[in-house]
């Protein structure tokens, strides 16, 4: 089974999630209790950083979409980052980015909330 971690890290209003590794059905509830850590923090203006994601299956795309309302209702979002190609074709073919802002790097995602 491979490695997934989560590393967190939070700047002024908003957090960094940066994933490493696999996300799927067995660590989805890791990714799942970092978000869900947040939220209990009210801290959501969340950025997902990607650069170290080698695979996500359904299972991690389904935490997203479990999240997005309740944040969005908070005035939050989650704006995502860094991924490879490979990432972000499975999040192309699902029809993600007309749901979330992806951006190139951590640090454009981050520009955007301090910009509101």
């Amino acid at each position: 089974m491979e490695n997934f971690e989560v590393v967190r890290e939070d700047r002024k209003e908003v957090s960094i999630l940066r994933l490493r590794g696999f996300l799927d059905a067995h660590t989805a509830p890791q990714f799942e209790q970092a978000i869900q850590d947040l939220i209990g923090e009210r801290r959501f203006k969340i950025i997902v950083s990607m650069s170290s994601l080698n695979y996500i299956s359904s299972a991690g795309l389904g935490v997203f979409m479990g999240f997005i309302e309740e944040i969005r209702e908070n005035d939050g979002d989650i704006k995502l980052s860094n991924m490879s190609d490979k990432v972000f074709k499975v999040f192309d073919l699902l029809g993600f980015p007309a749901l979330y802002q992806i951006y190139k790097e951590e640090s454009e995602a981050e520009a955007k909330y301090n910009d509101k």
